[in-house]
């Protein structure tokens, strides 16, 4: 199209997502999204909306690119259930870890935020916990642990997930972040069945 500038949605996802992680969205303003993306306003508003429907993108876009890690990291639950869960951990500490990615989490700043956002925000990060929490209650009961355990350790494995990123962005040491992890770990190693 003529007269119109082309841009790369993807890209200008990512650098709004890393924008709103970074800063949260109450305190990202729309200059900073304009300059985050290279955007102008104008161009922010046709293209994804308002406020509210940029974030709603974001919030997608993140919990699409890490449940897919974490899908991977517990499909051989069945087989390995302590492996794939520490697999899943594992793919929280290398994100907390990774200098190219905010500190913290985009869905528990969220959900920690979620008093002050459009019910449409805070229901969005509430549906990713839920799925964090389906994702990990599946893997356990093809770890043969029973359905009621397996439900109340899917919710504690998602609010450690959680905790973890809390914790990294109060500067707590990645060996304690470790710590914790292995904690809960051995919690469920006494509660699968012989051989899991």
């Amino acid at each position: 199209m003529a007269g119109k500038k082309q841009f790369d949605v993807d890209v200008a996802l990512d650098a709004a997502m890393v924008q709103f992680w970074r800063a949260g969205y109450a305190d990202t303003s729309l200059d900073e999204l304009s300059r985050a993306t290279g955007l102008n306003r104008s161009s922010l508003y046709s293209s994804f909306g308002d406020k509210d429907s940029l974030y709603l993108r974001c919030l997608d876009r993140y919990a699409a690119r890490y449940g897919d890690r974490y899908d991977q990291a517990l499909s051989r639950a069945s087989e390995e259930p302590l492996l794939a869960v520490r697999a899943f951990f594992e793919v929280t500490l290398e994100r907390l870890a990774d200098p190219g990615v905010p500190d913290g989490c985009l869905i528990a700043r969220t959900a920690m935020a979620a008093p002050e956002l459009s019910p449409a925000v805070a229901a969005r990060a509430s549906e990713a916990l839920g799925l964090q929490h389906a994702r990990l209650r599946a893997a356990l009961v093809a770890a043969r642990l029973a359905e009621g355990d397996a439900d109340d350790f899917a919710v504690h494995l998602v609010a450690v997930n959680q905790s973890l990123a809390v914790l990294s962005r109060t500067g707590t040491s990645p060996e304690q972040l470790r710590t914790v992890v292995d904690i809960s770990l051995r919690a469920l190693s006494q509660a699968l069945p012989a051989g899991g």
